[in-house]
């Protein structure tokens, strides 16, 4: 992996380091209909809806979710892609010949 994807994937990670955000990308990422309205979010945390929301943007920051903006509300889906990348990288090998 070369210095630039090592730094994107520790942004990824970074942002999924928090509690909070990693129910929100889970919520979001296994949401059946492929994005979710903040409006179905924000009630299952005990958190103020600003503070979900400032979780949010660390998630789009970070490349995990997109979103759009709908009238008033912000409707967010996962970046699948994104996490397919990390999906691999934490992927085991083989290690089966590998002395435990």
């Amino acid at each position: 992996m070369d210095p630039a994807a090592a730094a994107d994937m520790a942004k990824m990670f970074k942002a999924m380091g928090d509690p909070v955000r990693l129910r929100l990308l889970s919520l979001i990422a296994a949401h059946p209909e492929g994005e979710v309205c903040v409006c179905d979010l924000t009630d299952l945390f005990d958190v103020a809806p600003p503070t979900i929301s400032y979780h949010l943007k660390l998630l789009r920051e970070a490349g995990l979710v997109d979103h759009e903006r709908r009238g008033t509300w912000v409707y967010y889906r996962p970046m699948r892609d994104r996490l397919y990348r990390l999906s691999a990288l934490l992927a085991a090998p083989d290690l089966t010949g590998i002395p435990k």
